[in-house]
Order: structure tokens, then C-alpha cells, then sequence
């Protein structure tokens, strides 16, 4: 549906978005996830046509927009929803019904169509309240439906819930999905929010310094980042240099500068970057902990992290710093804390390998 041909964007000296290109099938969620500041709300604006790329060219629908002479009849067939709500000072009814109007939709048409929306975003009973005197949550919900109700090709979503607490963003999250699967809405959306980006993408891209530095389908990009900026981003903890020898069978022995480990892959770049999850590395009290792991080490606690009821426990092997994801329960259990010598294990298929030099991964 969109392709993205070599876009760059600049203001006055300075690069927003630094030759992008790519394609976003019709039917799927697209979402672009990175740090705040990256460009992912100004290639939101240019795919909308609210501003006009530097360089390259935007194709949707087969069509190229770049000298496009009806842009209102392109814009119609996409809606675009802000992170702050937009509502006008009106009803919820008047601010469903006001796409409706402007296209010519007759009366009882607008009247089927604006009480269906409002039954589907929950607001039944709300249609004579001004849409500036709900919470932001519901706000929004309204911005949702008055795009959707004119049922554009391409929905375009940037940071929608960025300013939203949990219930709320369940809500809109839950919408996004019915529209996507049910209407079959194209959807592209940016956000900061990761675990966001894994539950609703089909395909999601990684944009840092204005380029999208890697993309495909989300399970990849989360488990096998391309490099050690998108491994933190993603939350991956455990990152360390590392200096590679090939074994056999795809094994490989990594010297941590420390500490030696064993991780499975096809790479065969002797200077790396390891990444391991947390939740990959079980923590040991003793060694009768027996474990099927080729990765054993014994190391000394030196800190525990609470994050909710999980704890991260930071092991210090021979001075590399290792840390292990571990619930408050088993925490409690094994009595870890300071200063308590344990094993950690994990497996080498868990260790994943990164050039210490990467490239982009389009």
C-alpha cells in the first residue's frame, strides 16, 4: 500500500530523516519504534501529506504523491490520529458526524453511522456531552472513531498512547486490533513503547538518527537485534564485547575478557557483541542446582534490582556483571542478597552474537 523510495527530510542544516526507504503491505500494523526525537513523528507527517520530504518520494496505492495535484481526495483515504486527543469544541456527536458532513453524507446515514461507532469505542451515552470535558482516554477514543468513521484505506497512529494510563491504552490498543483484522484497515503507527510495538505489529521497524537501522517481522527484531543500540532499546541488558573462536556444529567460544562462554551461530566475525537476556539466566544457590546449560558460572551478587515483582540480580563473574531476571518469590526462597556466592547457567543458543561494526538490517 505505502512505499517509502529514498525519503530524507531536513530543517534548514539540520537531518531529520536520512534516506528511508521501504514497503508496507496492505492489511498489516506497521510500527516504527525508537527513542523520542528519532524523526518517527515527522515521517508520520510526510506520509500524510501535512509536509513534503527533502528527498524521494512517497507511493501509496501505486500512486506517486510527490506532484500530486488532489491531495484532498488522497488525504480521504487516510486518518491520521495525534498523541494529544484532538476534539472539537462539540459534541461526541458532532465530532463523529463532521467527516460525514463534509463528504455529503446524508442525515440518516451520518445517524446509523455515528451511533454504531460510539456503541464500538464503549461511549453509549455520551453523545450529547462535549467531547472536551472527557478524560484523555475517551478523548482519544473519540479521535479514533471520528477517523474511522469515514473508513479511510490507511490509518495513521502516532504515539496514540503515550500520554494514556494502562486501562485506557488497553482500550485503544483493543480498537486498533478490531479495525485492523475486522475492517482491514492498513495500519502505521509509531510509538516509544516496545512492549507496545510486540503486541500490535505485524512487521515493525527500528528508527534511530532518522533511518530505520533494522526491520521485519516483530519476533526477529526483538530476538535477534542487529546491533547493541537496538539490543538496549528492546531491553536487553546483558551486552558485552567479546572476541570470537569457531568451534564445530556452529559452536562458538566467546572470551568476555574474563570469562569464557559458548553461544550458537553462523557468524564468523572474530570481534562481537553478546547480547543475553535476563530471563535467559537462571540463577543457583549451589551446585547441586544440576543443569543442562553449557554456559555455568559462579560469581558473587552485588546488587538486587525490584521492578515490580520481578527482581533483576546482578552477578559479578570475575568482574564482568551478569543479570539475571528472577521473581520476588524465589528471591525470597533462595534468600539471594549481597555478597551470597551463587551459579548462573544459560544456554548457548541464548547468547546472541552482533558485529561489534553493524550494518543497517532493512
Amino acid at each position: 500500500m505505502i512505499k517509502l523510495d529514498h525519503i530524507s527530510k531536513s530543517f534548514g542544516d539540520r537531518l531529520i530523516l536520512d534516506n528511508i526507504s521501504v514497503e508496507i503491505p496492505s492489511g498489516k500494523i506497521f510500527t516504527i519504534i525508537g527513542p523520542s526525537g528519532q524523526g518517527k513523528t515527522t515521517l508520520m507527517r510526510l506520509i500524510n501529506l501535512l509536509d513534503t520530504p527533502s528527498s524521494g518520494q512517497i507511493i501509496f496505492n501505486g500512486t506517486s504523491l510527490e506532484h500530486i495535484k488532489n491531495i484532498t481526495e488522497i488525504r480521504r483515504q487516510m486518518g491520521m490520529v495525534f498523541q494529544t486527543p484532538i476534539a472539537f469544541n462539540e459534541t461526541v456527536y458532532a465530532n463523529l458526524a463532521m467527516g460525514l458532513k463534509f463528504r455529503g453524507v446524508s442525515k440518516d446515514e451520518i445517524k446509523k453511522r455515528v451511533e454504531e461507532k460510539i456503541n464500538e469505542i464503549g461511549l453509549s451515552g455520551y453523545e450529547h456531552r462535549k467531547a472536551r470535558t472527557l478524560s484523555g482516554g475517551e478523548m482519544q477514543r473519540v479521535s479514533l472513531a471520528r477517523v474511522m468513521i469515514t473508513n479511510p484505506d490507511l490509518l495513521l497512529l502516532d504515539e496514540p498512547t503515550a500520554n494514556l494510563d494502562p486501562v485506557s491504552t488497553a482500550k485503544i490498543e483493543e480498537l486498533i486490533r478490531y479495525y485492523n483484522r475486522t475492517c482491514g484497515t492498513t495500519v502505521i503507527m509509531s510509538s516509544h513503547d516496545l512492549y507496545q510495538g510486540q503486541r500490535l505489529a505485524d512487521i515493525i521497524a527500528v528508527m534511530m538518527g532518522g533511518r530505520f537501522v533494522q526491520s521485519g517481522e516483530t519476533n526477529q527484531v526483538f530476538s535477534e537485534p542487529c546491533s547493541a543500540d537496538v539490543a538496549r532499546f528492546i531491553g536487553i541488558r546483558n551486552i558485552l564485547p567479546g572476541v570470537a573462536t569457531q568451534l564445530e556444529n556452529g559452536l562458538i567460544q566467546i572470551d568476555l575478557g574474563g570469562i569464557i562462554i559458548y553461544a550458537v551461530s553462523s557468524m564468523t566475525e572474530k570481534e562481537v557483541m553478546v547480547a543475553i537476556r535476563p530471563e535467559e539466566i537462571t540463577v543457583h544457590t549451589n551446585e547441586s542446582g544440576k543443569t543442562s546449560a553449557r554456559n555455568v558460572l559462579t560469581g558473587i551478587i552485588t546488587e538486587i534490582e525490584p521492578y515490580g515483582i520481578i527482581n533483576h540480580v546482578l552477578v559479578s563473574c570475575n568482574g564482568i556483571i551478569l543479570a539475571s531476571q528472577v521473581t520476588l518469590q524465589s528471591v525470597r526462597e533462595m534468600n539471594l542478597r549481597p555478597g551470597l556466592e551463587v551459579q548462573l547457567s544459560f544456554k548457548a543458543p541464548s547468547v546472541h552474537l552482533m558485529s561489534q561494526c553493524p550494518g543497517y538490517h532493512i
